[in-house]
């Protein structure tokens, strides 16, 4: 089994941050590329950002310049550092990842449970 455990959500002021946090536990041979989602009320889910294996990024242009993504591999573990929060960045963040179980396995994709992230005064 595969599991996705995300943490870090609450509620926050606009303007102040947020820091969740991604563990993939479970029989892992191998993690692929990484991401966060998110999903307002009455929205349909949508990328955030996502992070390749060696490094590399991308970002959703509403939170470019104020959201970074990182992940420590010996870890298994995806961050999201989110800054200068907005109202309009509430919503369940949904952590998501390519996991190949055994050598002999295809990447599947698994998403975390959800962490509600909330922006309000």
């Amino acid at each position: 089994q595969v599991q996705l455990v995300e943490s870090g959500g609450g509620l926050v002021q606009p303007g102040g941050s947020l820091r969740l946090s991604c563990a993939a536990s479970g029989s892992i041979f191998s993690i692929n590329a990484m991401g966060w989602y998110r999903q307002a009320p009455g929205k349909q889910r949508e990328l955030v950002a996502t992070i390749a294996k060696g490094g590399s990024t991308n970002y959703a242009d509403s939170v470019k310049g104020r959201f970074t993504i990182s992940r420590d591999n010996a870890k298994n573990t995806v961050y999201l550092q989110m800054n200068s929060l907005k109202p309009e960045d509430t919503a369940v963040y949904y952590c998501n990842a390519d996991i190949k179980r055994g050598w002999y396995d295809l990447f599947n994709n698994y998403w975390g449970q959800g962490t509600q992230v909330t922006v309000s005064s």
